[in-house]
């Protein structure tokens, strides 16, 4: 006899059976058992939910001659001519492939006779949002009136390609997918039946590789069972046979990237690739655990919701001091795009490891991803202590102390720039907006102030001071954020003064001259003169 896959051997034939889907269930036991049933269903959700499973309990139940709870008997001669598929009642269309308006005109066309045996005609259309717009208009007459004897039962996985007129004649049961709690106690019944033995940590990881569809995890489990028949199966087989990789790994691989270490990193993926692991797996699954991360930063979830071991879940509180909520969200964006482009099946190992050196060398891209990046590493470091990079000519403590006051030496020779003269108003809106740059800075938005990290002040025009760039990426993530909108708001607001702010690159080796006022450089003549009187 030839081999039943285990999704089509375990199927349910009867409601008590069906997991996961109790509201559902209980609605169309219920129209049985009263009698209320109605001539056109609609059911909706995802792949492996259940939907034409339990279209056929129903079709089965509302023929039997003596149904047990509203579930059909199994029984009587409309059951079993049903289960052996040599009943006319029950007819299933596949709208993938009969999807055309002479498909439906059939339909039409047959459901003017009664059945020669039983109470009912079911018509299950599967994927039928797949009905072209012909399909749909030449069924909707028999939709909304059809003979007391046919029901309809429409089975899709996208109900928004469903024509609203169509909607409106039907009930509409969405199918919910299945936790993981669920998935897991109907493979704890199945590998008993099959008498396999297998972790219940790989049992979790296959419920949750399914995703909340039944038929996908049962045809997992099939799978692996297959691959190791025989022998007690445990998580490290299964990881093998789906082509997936433990935790630990992608702990390891989370603290490379947020430690910088591209080399680290890379080796790691160069480490999957030779074990066999399928990259896009591995990333999807990489997008999972970051997700888990996630969810632990930024709410108050506990281990039992993420469905998470002790050990994992003490491993993920660890790696939540690492990285910044903000950070770990941009790292699950750029590898769902990733994961994205990998579907392509094209060159996968490159386009990982690229990903890899973007996340791990954000300086090398001018994306917005890559500026907030490298604003979280400026703000490590300001948080550890370690001084910012300075803008290229500005003046260092040394070179502004008065000639001669070095401790360390005698003063060098170097030829000094000339002052520069500004009017007595300017000077004085410099001096103080110099003074207190730091304190402005930190009184901006997070993002704006890190954005101004190592940038000086200098006059341009009558009310107008440039902020010196030593970096073209800050320049422009400045630009991005409104930084310098939100310094003139704060200077107006702190000290009464209104001034406006520009923005430019600093020149490679330019010299950062003297400032004095008009006032000063009168007095400078002053004493020039009296000098001269006295010789």
């Amino acid at each position: 006899m030839s081999y039943t896959a285990l999704y089509r051997k375990w199927r349910p034939t009867n409601f008590s059976d069906v997991k996961g889907q109790e509201a559902i269930v209980t609605t169309l036991k219920n129209q049985i058992l009263s009698g209320r049933i109605g001539h056109a269903y609609l059911f909706c959700g995802t792949r492996g939910t259940g939907k034409t499973t339990v279209a056929k309990i129903f079709a089965r139940a509302v023929n039997c001659e003596s149904p047990v709870d509203g579930s059909p008997c199994g029984k009587c001669p409309a059951c079993q001519a049903m289960e052996s598929a040599a009943s006319m009642n029950v007819i299933e269309i596949d709208a993938a492939s009969n999807n055309g308006v002479d498909n439906i005109r059939e339909i039409r066309d047959e459901v003017q006779y009664s059945p020669a045996e039983g109470k009912y005609r079911v018509y299950i259309i599967d994927e039928a949002h797949m009905l072209s717009t012909g399909a749909f208009n030449a069924l909707l007459k028999t939709l909304e009136e059809p003979p007391s004897y046919v029901i309809f039962i429409l089975a899709t996985t996208e109900p928004n390609k469903i024509p609203v007129t169509v909607l409106s004649r039907c009930q509409r049961y969405d199918f919910k997918r299945m936790t993981n709690d669920v998935l897991v106690e109907r493979l704890q019944e199945l590998v008993s039946y099959e008498h396999v033995e297998i972790e219940e940590k790989a049992l979790r990881y296959i419920a949750k590789k399914a995703d909340g569809g039944m038929r996908d995890a049962i045809s997992l489990l099939d799978q692996c069972i297959a691959f190791h028949i025989g022998k007690p199966l445990t998580y490290e087989m299964v990881l093998n046979v789906l082509g997936a990789v433990d935790n630990e790994v992608f702990s390891r691989f989370l603290r490379a990237l947020a430690a910088a270490d591209t080399t680290g990193a890379l080796l790691q993926v160069e480490e999957i690739v030779m074990s066999g692991r399928e990259l896009g797996q591995f990333v999807q699954d990489f997008i999972w655990y970051m997700r888990n991360l996630l969810l632990l930063m930024t709410s108050q979830v506990g281990s039992e919701v993420l469905d998470l071991t002790e050990e994992d879940w003490l491993r993920l509180q660890e790696e939540s001091r690492l990285l910044s909520p903000e950070a770990l969200m941009r790292l699950i964006r750029n590898f769902s795009e990733l994961y994205n482009q990998m579907r392509s099946g094209v060159g996968k190992r490159v386009r990982l490891e690229v990903a890899v050196i973007q996340a791990t060398r954000p300086a090398m891209e001018e994306n917005l991803d890559a500026v907030m990046a490298r604003l979280d590493a400026l703000e490590r470091q300001m948080a550890q202590g370690i001084p910012l990079a300075p803008v290229p000519g500005a003046a260092s403590p040394a070179a502004s102390a008065p000639a001669g006051g070095n401790a360390s030496g005698p003063a060098q020779p170097e030829e000094k720039p000339e002052p520069v003269v500004l009017p007595q108003a300017e000077w004085e809106d410099l001096n103080l907006i110099q003074a207190e740059w730091t304190k402005i800075c930190r009184g901006l938005e997070r993002v704006a102030m890190l954005s101004l990290a190592g940038t000086r002040v200098e006059p341009k025009s009558e009310g107008v001071l440039w902020v010196v760039f030593a970096d073209h990426m800050n320049l422009n993530m400045a630009k991005t954020v409104g930084a310098l909108e939100q310094v003139k708001a704060f200077v107006e607001q702190t000290y009464q003064k209104t001034l406006t702010f520009d923005a430019r690159l600093a020149v490679q080796d330019e010299v950062v001259p003297t400032y004095i006022s008009d006032a000063d450089l009168s007095v400078f003549h002053t004493e020039i003169e009296i000098e001269d009187r006295d010789d």
